[in-house]
């Protein structure tokens, strides 16, 4: 996985869902090339982690860029690149699906790049990514349901490549290795992601017991 991110500058923002030393594992991490896009930093709360203007002073536009990537309901754990984190969540609240809620979402209104919306569930050992992509005058949804191994870890990301328009990430979730805690796991990504480019990255850790283990990297004050 560290090669293959480090090949890419700019692959936008990224899932990885996977297991290791006997935990399931979430990572997520967001890139920006706009000062706007530049100016955030992932902060957890009650309800969840979700991303705030590092300097408000700065914030220029913050639709598509102020969200929930990641909330809890139960023992399922969502993570996503956009305000879709909500949608899943109350879909989930209500005893429906996370297909059933993306169903009725689209990707992102930001032409010429109109960026995919990508989400992940883990629930126990299963785990599901999807990424709802313009097609033509449409919207192709694609879901990907796996059963989490030992040692392995799908990832799937906005951008398939750095060029413009930006192209949306192409065909099934690349499947790697992965392993270590939280924070070796964060440490690895955040060395892997363009140092112009990355913003912050969220890992989480889940054990059998329930127990969840944070790490949050911010390239705007630090880390957590």
């Amino acid at each position: 996985m560290k090669e293959y991110l480090s090949k890419n500058p700019y692959p936008g923002r990224g899932i990885v869902l996977g297991k290791a030393g006997g935990k399931a594992v979430i990572a997520y991490f967001i890139m920006g090339r706009s000062e706007n896009s530049r100016n955030r930093v992932f902060v957890e709360d009650a309800e969840g982690v979700r991303t705030k203007a590092f300097d408000e002073s700065k914030m220029q536009d913050p639709s598509l860029i102020i969200y929930y990537p990641y909330r809890r309901v139960g023992d399922t754990h969502i993570i996503t690149n956009g305000d879709q984190t909500d949608t899943i969540y109350t879909y989930l609240k209500d005893g429906k699906g996370m297909t059933e809620a993306l169903r009725t979402r689209t990707y992102e209104p930001d032409g010429p790049n109109f960026t995919p919306r990508i989400s992940g569930i883990i629930e126990g050992d299963r785990a599901i990514l999807s990424i709802l992509k313009k097609d033509g005058e449409g919207t192709n949804r694609s879901f990907f349901e796996y059963e989490l191994q030992e040692g392995q870890c799908r990832i799937i990301h906005t951008y398939q490549e750095n060029r413009e328009p930006l192209p949306s990430f192409e065909g099934e979730p690349r499947l790697f290795a992965i392993s270590g805690t939280a924070e070796e796991i964060a440490a690895e990504i955040w060395a892997s992601l363009n140092e112009e480019n990355k913003v912050s990255l969220l890992v989480k850790t889940i054990a059998a017991d329930g127990t969840v283990e944070t790490k949050i990297i911010n390239k705007n004050g630090g880390a957590a």
